[in-house]
């Protein structure tokens, strides 16, 4: 039986939003997707090796204060 290697994992924690990818491709995706005017890809690791190898990705969501003010 071969695992759903399709869908990706996501869990929030307060302002930090962690997807968990299980194949390298799903990061352009995820990344393309998740990256805004108010989100941020703050942090990205490689977890285990071979067939079981993960990737997480951790997203900021900025409030007021961080967001890029724009100029007229």
């Amino acid at each position: 039986m071969m695992k759903d290697t399709s869908r990706v994992m996501v869990r929030t924690d307060g302002d930090l939003i962690y997807v968990i990818c299980n194949k390298e491709d799903q990061q352009k995706k995820v990344i393309s997707k998740m990256c805004t005017d108010t989100c941020i890809l703050e942090h990205y690791e490689e977890w285990d090796k071979g067939d079981d190898m993960k990737w997480i990705l951790t997203f900021r969501v900025l409030d007021e204060y961080e967001k890029q003010m724009e100029l007229n």
